[in-house]
């Protein structure tokens, strides 16, 4: 006869089973710990699940405090999503591994593979065609078969990659794709992000280097080529556009606006003066005129003459011609130095960014119907940096179309019916092929109407 079983025998059966199933769990954690997880930023299981977040943390995967910034969040969001029509940003947070010299980031955890081209004008294919692409791979996951590469740099602020690419290296395109934006998306981290910047050139990247160390405390890094394998608790790919040379206060982090970018400015360059003055700097009796001189098209023709017009109305006159490898530093104090900037419209102007507050701009419109070219590019950034904005439009008289095509030619007659052909034939007629000769009854004139646009001493 079979003795019964004792009630305390399965309960030993269940707890040494138990066990087994423990130590085989631990086994296996060990094994891809040691495999995959070489993150030098270990952090608890709560510590992940409630993070101080800004605007741009992808809410699918973390607990969140609340929104912060420009938008609020959206639970399925992606890890990549548009920001602008013109603008993209990808965000993650856990195991980041960048591989700037393959243009690769791995990511641990990541949903899929993206890809992303980090510079803020997706809607131009000729601009996009500069801009490398990075592939944002994951890593880690249950049916993820790809094995990353060791870190070798370990960094425990959040990294922010962007593009030097595009159209970079023209003024206008500088702060407009990407200056701007950057300081917009940020500012907030108060220094405390590394900055990873592919498609640079060094002379770019040393012409705005003191921009960048008033947003980061750390030295830039050429992605494209550093060896290194780069790793980050978190990173930010692609800088948020709001408007040309501008940004929208209610989308920004801390409700910044270009008026914060341009005390941002005045510390990068060592800007002296704040304020224009109909009577100059001090020291000086007489507001100064800065001539922004071009050496190829939309040149002025008379540009001599034009200086000597206006020192007989009691300017102090200065001409100068900004090119790529221009001293940044010392052409923003220049610029500074003025009460009234002038020029054809081009990249040059841009650098009104520069100029005191309630300093007037005159922008020199070519002949051809181009208001509205002029208009977005400094007409309407004007306001926000503070500046007073005049125009100038060439007329046919002043133009040097005149000489080049006979009268009555479409060119001449029929500018707007020129713009339905697009931008390429607008450029080449009225941007590539035109220079102006100011007529200087006119020009003093305008110069008159910018003194009394300027504050009283």
């Amino acid at each position: 006869m079979k003795q019964p079983r004792s009630r305390q025998e399965p309960r030993r059966m269940g707890n040494a089973a138990m066990v087994v199933t423990m130590l085989l769990s631990l086994c296996v954690l060990t094994y891809i710990k040691a495999r995959y997880c070489s993150n030098p930023f270990p952090r608890a299981a709560e510590e992940m699940e409630v993070v101080e977040i800004d605007e741009d943390y992808d809410s699918t995967r973390y607990k969140l405090d609340g929104p912060v910034g420009e938008e609020d969040f959206d639970p399925s969001r992606p890890t990549c999503y548009r920001t602008s029509k013109r603008s993209e940003r990808c965000a993650a947070v856990g195991d980041i591994r960048v591989d700037g010299n393959h243009s690769t980031i791995y990511i641990s955890p990541l949903d899929k593979e993206w890809r992303t081209k980090p510079y803020a004008r997706l809607h131009d294919a000729v601009a996009m065609d500069d801009v490398d692409e990075f592939k944002l791979v994951p890593f880690g996951g249950a049916n993820d078969t790809v094995v990353p590469p060791l870190c070798t740099k370990n960094h425990s602020v959040p990294g922010f990659l962007f593009s030097g690419g595009g159209f970079a290296g023209n003024l206008y395109h500088d702060y407009t794709d990407v200056l701007v934006p950057l300081f917009t998306s940020t500012h907030h981290f108060g220094g405390e992000v590394q900055f990873l910047i592919s498609d640079m050139k060094d002379w770019w990247g040393d012409k705005f280097t003191p921009l960048f160390r008033q947003l980061s405390k750390y030295d830039v890094i050429d992605a494209d080529n550093d060896l290194d394998v780069h790793c980050f608790p978190r990173i930010f790919i692609g800088a948020t556009f709001h408007r040309a040379m501008g940004i929208d206060p209610s989308r920004s982090p801390g409700g910044v606006t270009v008026a914060d970018f341009k005390r941002l400015l005045r510390r990068a360059f060592r800007l002296e003066r704040a304020v224009a003055s109909r009577s100059g700097a001090p020291r000086r009796s007489r507001p100064r005129l800065l001539i922004i001189s071009r050496k190829s098209s939309r040149r002025f023709l008379n540009e001599r003459a034009m200086a000597h017009a206006a020192a007989a109305a009691r300017f102090d006159v200065r001409i100068a011609e900004p090119d790529n490898h221009t001293d940044m530093p010392n052409f923003a104090r220049l610029v500074n130095s003025a009460d009234v900037m002038m020029g054809v419209h081009g990249a040059g102007l841009t650098n009104m960014v520069f100029l005191p507050s309630r300093a007037v701009i005159i922008q020199v419109v070519p002949f051809g119907g181009l208001e509205w070219l002029t208009r977005v590019t400094f007409k309407d950034p004007a306001k926000d940096f503070d500046v007073n904005y005049m125009e100038y439009n060439v007329s046919l008289e002043e133009s040097s179309l005149r000489d080049l095509y006979p009268e009555g030619h479409f060119y001449l007659k029929h500018p707007y019916d020129v713009h339905k052909k697009g931008w390429d034939a607008i450029k080449t007629v009225y941007l590539d092929k035109q220079n102006v000769r100011l007529n200087l009854t006119r020009f003093t004139k305008t110069l008159e109407e910018a003194r009394n646009l300027l504050p009283e001493p």
